[in-house]
């Protein structure tokens, strides 16, 4: 797509953002051609091709580094299981790991608040709003925060989530892969159970959220150390799925989301597709969003992955090539909005009785991202 179509498609694409819950004036505000677009040429793309896995290892880090990653989000080993934070000293080692193999490490995972089902989480207090649990689990996320800045790590994500990564089947993808997806009106026709967290209204998550903003914030803001959280995955029906009303599964509760104690510090890993799953037509409405809270400086990581659907019924993950989103327009908005951070894949296909599919599947990704990269950087 040459520049003159994408400017075309992008300012066109205000009339349609009302759906996704950002006002067309507003949208206009940051179309192709306002601010620091104002001469029609879009700045350096500044993005790094990223990637993220649990703990970092001799073979995780030449595997990443073999494929010209550059840099990663990954977790120190923590020592002591009942310590819910790093140390400095464990956050080193891994850093010396990482510049072995010429990495850099620009975000860890938090010990808590990861995106798992609240059933199987050991540490669920902070979303079931328990206290005086989550008041001790609040303090070890800020000790976390804590270390971050002593060794230098500007990013630490975590998930608000109680029902984790929702799906209802999976189905047939290219070759031998398989695919997950959503349908809401199926998942909810098989009646699935209460979690243990029974049920819990949009105001009672609003509070949960509140009550952890409210003392987090304050402490990434002494230590400049920016905390980023993940979407829900999918968004799911207004009524409530399992009695959980996830209200950052919609573009309104996360526009709402970074207005609670405004912060340069506080703002999203921006799952694109996790994004994309909650859109009414997100061929159309996506890239307005990411304007929205790019131009805003809240997208502190992107998850730069593709689906096929729309909202309560995208009918696949799948790989970055083969979705509903145009991939090259998106890089150009991230380009347009100045982002400087990672964009890495995220969820890749599976393969039937293959444990090592997904990782073999990943390197697809990472050239194809890292070719549209440097495909971009040669237009001026």
């Amino acid at each position: 797509m040459d520049r003159r179509k994408f400017f075309s498609v992008a300012g066109a694409s205000a009339a349609a953002v009302a759906t996704a819950g950002i006002p067309a004036a507003e949208a206009q505000q940051w179309r192709p051609g306002a601010g620091a677009c104002a001469s029609g040429k879009l700045p350096p793309l500044k993005a790094k091709l990223g990637h993220q896995f649990g703990t970092l290892t001799e073979r995780s880090a030449a595997w990443v580094a073999r494929y010209g990653v550059e840099a990663i989000c990954t977790s120190p080993v923590v020592a002591d299981p009942n310590r819910l934070y790093p140390t400095p000293e464990e956050m080193r080692k891994m850093l010396d790991l990482a510049a072995k193999w010429k990495l850099n490490v620009e975000m860890v995972d938090s010990v808590l608040l990861r995106s798992s089902h609240v059933d199987r989480e050991p540490h669920p207090s902070i979303v079931l709003g328990q206290s005086p649990q989550r008041d001790r689990d609040i303090e070890s996320f800020q000790n976390h925060i804590r270390t971050c800045a002593a060794t230098g790590i500007k990013t630490l994500k975590y998930n608000m989530s109680l029902l984790g990564v929702v799906r209802t089947n999976r189905v047939p993808g290219r070759g031998d892969t398989l695919h997950d997806r959503w349908n809401a009106k199926e998942s909810l026709a098989k009646n699935p159970p209460l979690t243990k967290a029974g049920i819990v209204s949009p105001d009672a998550f609003w509070e949960r959220i509140d009550y952890f903003l409210q003392r987090v914030v304050p402490v990434a803001n002494e230590n400049k150390v920016r905390i980023a959280c993940h979407p829900q995955d999918p968004g799911t029906p207004p009524e409530g799925y399992q009695g959980i009303h996830n209200v950052l599964g919609t573009i309104d509760g996360m526009k709402r989301f970074i207005t609670m104690y405004e912060s340069q510090y506080h703002g999203f890993n921006f799952c694109q597709g996790t994004v994309s799953e909650n859109l009414a037509n997100p061929r159309a409405e996506l890239f307005d969003v990411i304007r929205y809270f790019g131009s805003r400086k809240k997208i502190f990581n992107v998850h730069f992955r593709n689906i096929k659907g729309v909202r309560d019924d995208f009918t696949a993950e799948m790989f970055p090539d083969e979705g509903d989103i145009d991939f090259v327009q998106a890089l150009k908005v991230y380009r347009e909005i100045g982002y400087e951070d990672m964009l890495m894949p995220d969820h890749v296909p599976s393969v039937p009785g293959d444990p090592n599919a997904q990782r073999e599947n990943f390197p697809f990704a990472f050239g194809y991202i890292r070719g549209l990269m440097q495909a971009e950087r040669s237009i001026t």
